[in-house]
């Protein structure tokens, strides 16, 4: 024990003191550091990496208190664990803030310039990573700072360019004009699962073209009426007699008065509506291939801020909403337009913006997805397949894969990895590689940047120093062995990691995936800057402690649920810390002077010393068992079952006749197995409440320098004695029915009551007189019993445990007449309740009158008042005998 570490614990447990200059302890330890030892195994975790966008929320302390709780496990099982930190430079994200911020100061990033914007940029990340590094200080995570990588830096780079243009070379990669979403807010394109849709209130147009050279007129809808500018045909499906006629003829084009042709095509659905549609090749998906199959012209009639171009006409420059209203209005006055519908249908939103997104056709940069799907969905099953946890997860991912579209990569941003493509000023030749064409000043980069998640899915294994096969990290701790995350990224990252590590590395990129669900509110609504009920995780730790704050998070769930958050529970787990605390005082003020070296369990052991071995035994068996398989819940019960209700409130309690007797021999036995109990249980829950327990252990005789490094309990079957077990689960169960019944009686445990025990053969009465001073100790009789055969006193209060039969003769416990008189005055109040009650009901104008719940609450209270009066009748007549 270091001198530092050579203060006894406070009377008051206060977190903030505990947890003050413990973190600054172990990093100088470098405790937390993967050592490369080749004598031991090798365990890894990548951090999901936090967005440099802001700090961390409750979401990102329950994921981290996860791989916390597991690496601190394992590094004291004996593994050489590594748990990589890191943070990802979020490009649409971050760069919103970095122009809002800008915006404030009075100029934007088209006036610094690219260069000096990502100077702008790079503060920024400075700044917030810092930020989160101090919320990982205060969460106590044991991480491994000298591997920390962002997804920004120079060997991500490197990574981002070997993927890009390998799979260029593979045909995986590919530019091409196509209809993708757009954010009008950001101006830039967004992959598919980065739009959420939302029901909204919205109108179905219904209008009338008319066929050129004829009165008939063909009838069309659309959500949209803006688009309208940009249509170069109407299908019709080629099986429909409606239309038959009609196919190859022109309608012309209201407003704008093109002619565009009928088109017949199966995409139609000549069931919903009238059964003909505008086709927009340059605002709709399907459209786009209605046009391809018809080489229909693409006719874009907005601007990237959302705003009408130059094809919109006389709507040009104004807003694609107020274009509606404008088109809305022009097409009413001419006849054109003649229902209009209303109707709730889904709109997609910008994940990052909340603008409504537009379909718009676009030059982009796309992943041909097919090929990179087909691999991973054959590797789940194989051996090699990666597992999740709830399995059910794997049916969800899946399903995502076998429906997979090509991905949208390009961004129009100026934070990210720059596409590493150049066009040829003169012939437009495009050159995709590593490093730009030699001849440079005839070139020109392209100026989009690539999706975060292009960076993000390859985090596993660029992290590790990858495309170096041969750096010693990625071959000595990849794949790694589990991921962290929540079910809200399985598409986003957790996907794309697995196919970018199939494809690259040959493997899986972890072997379990621990999906978690989303922290919620008391009412299970999701935590949102707009309902203000958003909880921070520091607010938590100032007012409890981050060891409450860690457990209340990792035993409130169990894997794949939604949390909801609780400050009362918080406050509970407080108060099971404070327990441990005190119970730790206690313990160590009669253990002043004993060392480790002290430490001898092999002294004749009391019935108490052995329960307590054995119960430690078990616990750690169910704590490794449940911790190995994420059950962190079950793991945290029986941890906190163990602690509170066997460790200090039966053990201790216990403890304290011999620690207070003066038998040194068994003084040094019981001191010696508390030091031993607690020492391994501070272990045990370590990986939970990191900070108290290496508080208390520090104080405790112990071997080594940190808890963070001690062994990780085993089980020693030595110590395994399930008659002790037995045994005392009987004497527990004595006790516990003498403190019943003197409570149902009103007598404290001050007061000296007669005990007899009967007990069913010559066995239990010799294990009962060996524990007779428990029995005196926590029973408190005036004289105590125990045989096979006694007279039964008439009048007593009864209880049966395993293999005996206790009675308590009511003459000690109570003054019969009073006890008559509080009996008689119990059952009169309860008779009066009754028909109260009772003509309450017997009234038909009430019942039939009076809400049903109304009724059924007076229902609930009879039959409880009922309950209640037959019991105390039933006293009464054993009093009078």
């Amino acid at each position: 024990m270091s001198e530092q570490e050579k203060k006894s614990l406070p009377s008051k447990y206060n977190p903030q003191e505990v947890e003050k200059g413990r973190y600054q302890f172990w990093l100088e330890g470098k405790y937390f550091e993967a050592t490369g030892d080749p004598e031991k195994e090798p365990y890894s975790i990548v951090i999901p990496p936090p967005n440099v966008t802001g700090k961390l929320h409750l979401g990102h302390a329950w994921d981290t208190t996860m791989q916390d709780t597991i690496s601190r496990m394992k590094r004291m099982q004996g593994y050489d664990v590594l748990w990589l930190p890191g943070m990802d430079h979020a490009g649409i994200a971050t760069q919103a803030k970095v122009e809002a911020k800008l915006k404030e100061q009075g100029t934007n990033r088209y006036e610094l310039g690219r260069e000096k914007f990502l100077d702008t940029a790079w503060e920024w990340k400075e700044e917030y990573a810092d930020f989160i590094r101090s919320q990982w200080e205060k969460m106590g995570l044991g991480l491994d700072y000298s591997r920390e990588r962002f997804t920004l830096d120079e060997g991500l780079s490197e990574a981002v360019k070997e993927v890009f243009v390998k799979l260029y070379e593979k045909e995986l990669i590919y530019r091409g004009e196509y209809i993708i979403n757009w954010d009008p807010q950001t101006q830039t394109a967004l992959s598919d699962i980065e739009v959420i849709y939302e029901e909204v209130h919205g109108k179905f147009y219904h209008m009338n073209y008319p066929i050129k050279d004829s009165d008939e007129t063909i009838e069309i809808a659309t959500t949209r009426p803006e688009t309208m500018l940009g249509d170069t045909a109407v299908a019709v499906h080629p099986k429909d007699e409606r239309y038959q006629h009609l196919i190859g003829k022109t309608v012309i084009l209201p407003i704008v008065g093109r002619e565009i042709q009928i088109v017949a095509d199966e995409y139609v659905d000549m069931e919903l509506g009238s059964g003909a549609v505008k086709i927009t090749p340059a605002h709709d998906p399907n459209d786009f291939e209605v046009g391809n199959r018809h080489n229909l012209e693409r006719i874009l009639v907005m601007n990237e801020d959302g705003s009408m171009n130059e094809n919109a006409g006389k709507y040009q420059g104004l807003d694609r909403f107020e274009c509606r209203k404008q088109i809305v209005e022009d097409l009413q006055e001419m006849g054109v337009l003649f229902n209009i519908e209303e109707r709730i249908h889904q709109v997609g939103h910008s994940e990052r913006s909340g603008a409504v997104v537009e379909p718009y056709l676009s030059t982009q940069w796309f992943v041909k997805m097919q090929p990179l799907a087909d691999e991973v969905i054959e590797l789940q099953k194989s051996e090699n397949k990666v597992n999740f946890v709830p399995e059910r997860f794997e049916n969800t991912y899946l399903g995502w894969m076998e429906n997979i579209r090509d991905w949208c990569i390009s961004r129009q941003l100026w934070w990210g990895h720059r596409i590493p493509a150049w066009y040829h000023k003169e012939t437009g030749e495009v050159y995709v590689g590593k490093e730009a064409p030699q001849d440079i000043e005839n070139w020109k980069q392209d100026e989009d940047v690539l999706d975060t998640w292009f960076s993000s899915a390859l985090w596993p294994f660029s992290t590790m120093g990858w495309p170096d096969t041969e750096a010693e990290d990625f071959k000595r701790y990849f794949p790694t062995d589990v991921l962290v995350t929540g079910y809200d990224i399985i598409f986003f990252w957790v996907a794309r990691m697995i196919f970018q590590s199939k494809e690259f590395t040959g493997e899986r990129p972890f072997k379990d995936v621990l999906i978690h669900g989303l922290i919620r509110d008391e009412q299970g609504r999701k935590m949102s800057k707009s309902l203000g009920n958003g909880v921070d995780p520091m607010d938590v730790i100032d007012k409890y402690g981050a060891d409450s704050l860690r457990y209340f998070l990792l035993t409130g769930s169990t894997p794949g649920q939604d949390l909801r958050f609780y400050w009362e529970k918080v406050e509970s787990t407080w108060n099971f810390a404070n327990k441990v605390w005190n119970a730790s005082r206690f313990s160590l003020m009669n253990m002043e002077g004993f060392a480790y070296e002290d430490i001898d369990l092999t002294g004749e052991l009391s019935l108490a010393d052995k329960w307590i071995l054995t119960r430690l035994n078990e616990t750690i068996e169910h704590v490794t068992k449940n911790t190995d398989k994420y059950e962190f819940g079950e793991a945290g019960r029986h941890l906190y079952n163990f602690i509170w209700d066997e460790l200090c409130d039966w053990y201790i309690e216990m403890a304290k006749l011999p620690l207070y007797g003066d038998d040194e021999a068994k003084k040094k036995t019981t001191r010696s197995v508390l030091a031993h109990v607690l020492d391994q249980t501070m272990r045990m829950l370590h990986p939970y409440m990191p900070f108290i327990t290496e508080e208390i252990w520090q104080q405790l005789p112990h071997k080594g320098d940190s808890i963070t490094v001690a062994k990780w309990p085993e089980v020693r079957s030595e110590f395994h004695d399930d008659t002790a077990a037995k045994e005392m689960k009987r004497l527990v169960a004595i006790i516990k029915s003498v403190r019943n019944i003197r409570a149902e009686v009103d007598t404290p445990m001050s007061k000296q009551i007669s005990l007899l025990i009967q007990a069913k053969d010559d066995a239990v009465v010799e294990e009962l007189e060996q524990e007779r001073e428990y029995l005196e100790r926590f029973c408190n009789p005036s004289e105590l019993t125990i045989a096979t055969k006694m007279a039964v006193p008439e009048k007593a209060m009864s209880a049966v445990v395993t293999g005996a039969e206790l009675f308590l003769p009511l003459e000690g416990l109570i003054d019969f007449d009073k006890e008559m008189e509080r009996l008689e005055k119990e059952l009169e109040k309860w008779t009066k309740e009754v028909e109260r009650v009772q003509k309450k009901l017997g009234n038909q104008g009430f019942v039939s009158k009076a809400p049903q719940a109304v009724v059924d609450e007076e229902k609930r209270k009879e039959q409880d008042y009922l309950d209640k009066q037959a019991k105390v009748k039933a006293r009464l007549e054993e009093l009078k005998g």
